[in-house]
């Protein structure tokens, strides 16, 4: 190539990269793309968790470590309970006073801190669950596993719920949704590189390797927080926003917040529609095993066919929000998209069909994707007064808690039915494997039928009332 067709070559590119690159359009001249990027990395260091405590420590659990099914579902399930305490995180963090100028960057560390806490003494507490232990009460392994789980749950859903709430203040307005969005994006992208990283080096178990692996974890989850927060928040001493003052307290401020009725049947509609899509979490697996008689590989492959669905959402949700489109509306067609899915997941067993099945199982990822989208902005619209740490700590404690609670809910209902049906209680036509798949399905049509009625007079009401605007949401590549 000629010396003079270079420069022309590089002049080409730089004007056709920004709009080839993921998320360009999310940054912005306050907040350039390498800063957004590097904020972004408190999201990975999240995800590693969640892969760690829900994929990769609930197999060696279970098969590896031989722990009973159900002590190892209450663990998983433990982080659950700090959910609900999402909103006052926010809330705190809204209102804190540092001398240092911060308000964030605290409670991002104190999350932090429980995370690597969490995961510095979980390896050796799952090993005392196992039984390898010669001295002191038996109990000592349970108690201090489930205080190792404890401490992972409560710092991640507090570094997540401080750190959007850091993303939205440093975003400019306009740029908001796309930054939020591109958080939840890297939280996807921590998911599937460290569960490849985890499959990787756990290959060959031995309880000395798992300890390395963990150990390793709680290291990555402060070196990479410590590279997000470098220089991110403005340090102003004495911060204090004027509507944050000290007359307002907690209920106070989430009497502000919950208010107006539109805003309860926000939050209403959001936890129904998550717990229809999450039930299923637990059993499509074993329903595409036992029911559909795929093998191992095909069963694993689901989850990166739901990702895939929940992929072209994003990618969809972006050209129509960045159109001006309702999120809410948005959301509503996630949920319609979800009744036709779990529709072909119900209709695959009786003509035995894999390749419906298949398509169900995308389908669920690309509605989830729809309305988990759609929600995540109209939540954004949710701040009171200055709030926005209550605002998402509200939509991110309930969206968590409903669907924990769907995910146990299914599992043990689908049990339970299934224990029915076997015995011929519910009589001879449902004496089927099946049938105790088919009820969970079903309920999550219910919910989702739920969901529309709670969600309908939203779509209706937010361009008249201004109580939920559209806001722009436009990534020129799929965001995730």
């Amino acid at each position: 190539m000629s010396s003079t067709a270079r420069p022309k070559l590089w002049q080409t590119w730089t004007r056709i990269a920004p709009g080839l690159l993921p998320f360009a359009d999310a940054a912005s001249d306050e907040l350039p793309l390498g800063r957004l990027l590097r904020l972004s990395l408190f999201q990975v260091s999240v995800g590693m968790a969640t892969v760690l405590m829900i994929g990769t420590l609930n197999r060696v659990l279970i098969v590896e470590m031989e722990v009973g099914a159900w002590l190892v579902a209450m663990l998983v399930a433990l982080p659950i309970l700090v959910a609900p305490f999402r909103a006052l995180i926010g809330y705190r963090s809204d209102t804190h006073r540092s001398v240092l100028g911060w308000r964030r960057v605290p409670y991002i560390w104190l999350g932090t801190g429980l995370q690597f806490g969490g995961l510095a003494i979980m390896p050796f507490a799952l090993i005392l669950l196992s039984g390898d232990i010669t001295h002191g009460p038996w109990w000592i392994g349970h108690a201090s596993a489930a205080l190792a789980f404890l401490m992972v749950g409560a710092g991640m859903q507090t570094v997540q719920t401080a750190g959007l709430a850091l993303a939205t203040d440093i975003a400019p307005e306009s740029a908001r949704p796309r930054v939020v969005a591109l958080m939840y994006v890297m939280l996807l992208a921590g998911m599937v590189v460290s569960a490849a990283v985890f499959g990787l080096l756990l290959a060959e178990f031995s309880q000395v390797r798992l300890v390395k692996v963990v150990q390793g974890t709680a290291t990555a989850t402060v070196v990479l927080n410590l590279i997000a927060l470098w220089k991110q928040e403005p340090r102003v001493r004495g911060r204090r926003d004027d509507a944050t003052d000290d007359a307002t307290d907690f209920r106070g401020a989430w009497a502000t917040l919950s208010g107006a009725g539109r805003v309860r049947r926000f939050l209403i509609a959001t936890g129904l529609g998550t717990a229809a899509f999450s039930m299923q979490d637990i059993v499509l697996e074993p329903y595409g095993g036992e029911i559909l008689h795929l093998g191992v590989g095909a069963t694993t492959a689901l989850t990166a066919l739901m990702a895939t669905g929940s992929l072209a959402a994003f990618g969809l949700a972006a050209r129509w929000l960045g159109r001006g489109a309702d999120p809410l509306r948005v959301a509503g067609l996630g949920v319609v998209v979800g009744l036709f899915a779990f529709s072909a997941v119900i209709f695959a067993e009786p003509v035995q069909s894999a390749t419906l099945f298949r398509i169900g199982v995308l389908a669920i990822g690309f509605g989830g994707g729809l309305f988990a989208v759609g929600t995540l902005i109209a939540a954004m619209a949710l701040d009171t007064d200055g709030f926005k740490g209550l605002a998402l700590g509200a939509w991110g404690g309930v969206q968590a808690t409903c669907a924990g609670l769907a995910i146990a809910g299914g599992g043990a209902l689908r049990d339970g039915i299934a224990a029915l049906a076997e015995r011929g209680a519910l009589g001879e036509v449902l004496m089927h494997p099946a049938t105790g798949y088919a009820v969970v399905y079903h309920l999550e049509l219910l919910l989702l039928f739920t969901t529309l009625i709670a969600i309908g007079p939203l779509v209706r009401s937010s361009r008249r009332a201004g109580a939920l605007p559209a806001s722009k949401f436009g990534l020129p590549v799929l965001p995730g």
